[in-house]
């Protein structure tokens, strides 16, 4: 194992490549400790990619590494923005770790100070340092990256707005952009809006203009750094489910309740008097504060009886959300590396920590050969992932559900609101009150000309090439709600 490390350590001296290591993974996989590993073996420090991490407080909650673990390798992009800050955006974060990239000359491979080890569970933070993925506008340099008090949050303001009026706004300044987004989509409707106000540019054009960058395909800008070594710590979903309970219960024995009662005392209490309190935005957001908000917030005169039910529902709640949350993320890595077309992807190496008990056999040794081959412009002996990518259609394609009043956006979610109970119930309900109705009229009618413009618009921003359509039917879960669903019941085939 020492000789192993040092071999991998010489070579790194030597030319220092990947360009960075990405370690991608569930909460719960071992991310920070292979980052920890890695780094001290290969003069590495790490970038914490955690949208809730960049807070200070709630370290608990947000399973932020520990002051003995962070003594052991630097660590970057901790507890620096203050907890009340609600506008820290992932633009702050690409623009605070792209100039401790830029310090340490990674674009130099001869003359490079530090291997940069990205680690954490926010992926499209992650995104934004590997791809050209965000806007620049000619700001990038201005923002200073910390999420301080600046020009006032205009995204927030038009959050505020219903999302009928707020889509209706983007139709008129940008149609093509209207026409990829669902109406109830709030933030990416507002996000589209404000970068039109502050550019005078639609949202759609830069797109396109990011696209058809060197290197870049349908779905952004090239990447943004050459070769970099991309790790997908996975495990058997049985598995890490029984050690994310685990994880909580150990969180609840470090002190979690104290740490949200002190937190909500200092910070959230005066919100919720004034009926201000918004879990929406900023740290608040962390899984785990707003599951336990009935507790913190129960009345005095409440029993105890009354109070620890209330402490179990939140507990009970805080995994349920966190199981949730490891398959959202292990659905990202599918969608975003393994099944997305073009050349300008990775390749992604899978270590299974299913058995924690052979870590260092099936996680940290696989990996440390991996960089060791890959130093010394080698392939490495173990494979990159291969998976069967699966018929894809068009995310973008809009569709109408008359029945329903409903828009649904993507051609895979249509697809499951035809087949589903809501929607057979509505055709059955049509065909009692309309026996004249025949099954065709109920389940798809021609495209009408503005669902036919709109369809035009997507595909000249997709590569996809699927029409949109107009028809009855609909299902109540939403776009992303029934693709977390299908993702949680079926798992894309993956070989190694």
């Amino acid at each position: 194992m020492a000789a192993s490390a040092r071999s991998v350590q010489c070579a790194f001296r030597r030319a220092m490549v990947p360009s960075l290591v990405v370690i991608l993974g569930a909460t719960g996989t071992g991310k920070s400790k292979l980052a920890i590993e890695i780094g001290k073996r290969l003069q590495g420090e790490i970038i914490s990619a955690d949208s809730m991490q960049v807070y200070q407080g709630l370290d608990i909650i947000t399973n932020k590494v520990t002051a003995e673990e962070r003594a052991q390798c630097r660590h970057h992009m901790i507890s620096f923005v203050d907890p009340l800050v609600s506008s820290y955006t992932v633009v702050d974060f690409r623009n605070k770790a792209l100039s401790l990239l830029n310090r340490w000359n990674i674009d130099d491979m001869h003359n490079r100070k530090k291997l940069p080890v990205i680690v954490g569970g926010t992926n499209y933070y992650i995104e934004s340092l590997l791809w050209r993925v965000l806007l620049d506008t000619g700001q990038e340099n201005e923002e200073s990256g910390d999420g301080g008090e600046g020009a006032p949050d205009r995204k927030l303001e038009l959050e505020k707005l219903g999302g009928v009026e707020l889509h209706k706004r983007l139709a008129e300044v940008d149609p093509k952009m209207a026409a990829m987004l669902h109406p109830n989509d709030k933030r990416k409707i507002a996000r589209s809006l404000q970068i039109h106000e502050e550019t005078g540019v639609p949202h759609s054009r830069w797109l396109e203009e990011q696209r058809g960058q060197k290197g870049g395909d349908g779905l952004g800008g090239p990447l943004r750094y050459p070769a970099p070594c991309i790790f997908w710590l996975h495990a058997d979903m049985d598995a890490l489910d029984t050690r994310l309970d685990a994880r909580v219960d150990e969180m609840l024995s470090a002190g979690l309740i104290e740490e949200l009662r002190d937190f909500h005392v200092r910070y959230n209490q005066q919100k919720v008097q004034a009926d201000s309190q918004d879990y929406q935005h900023g740290i608040f957001q962390s899984i785990g504060f707003k599951e336990f908000h009935d507790y913190l917030t129960v009345p005095e005169s409440s029993t105890q009886q009354e109070k620890d039910a209330l402490r179990d529902k939140g507990v009970e709640a805080l995994k349920i959300a966190t199981r949730r949350y490891a398959r959202k993320q292990n659905k990202w890595v599918r969608n975003r590396f393994l099944k997305r077309p073009g050349d300008n992807v990775p390749v992604v190496y899978a270590l299974d920590v299913t058995d924690a008990s052979k870590w260092e056999e099936t996680v940290l040794n696989p990996a440390l050969q991996i960089l060791d081959s890959l130093s010394k412009g080698e392939e490495p002996a173990i494979a990159p992932i291969r998976v069967q990518r699966p018929e894809q259609g068009n995310k973008r394609s809009r569709h109408s559900c008359d029945l329903c009043d409903k828009v649904i956006i993507g051609d895979l979610e249509w697809t499951a609101h035809l087949k589903s109970k809501k929607h057979h119930y509505h055709v059955k309900k049509k065909r009692k009150s309309d026996p004249s109705c025949d099954q065709s009229q109920v389940t798809a009618t021609t495209p009408s000309a503005s669902s036919a413009a709109a369809a035009e618009m997507v595909e000249s921003l997709s590569k996809d090439s699927c029409a949109a359509v107009v028809a009855p039917g609909c299902d109540e879960t939403s776009q992303e709600s029934s693709q977390d669903t299908r993702t949680a019941n079926k798992e894309v085939p993956v070989t190694f």
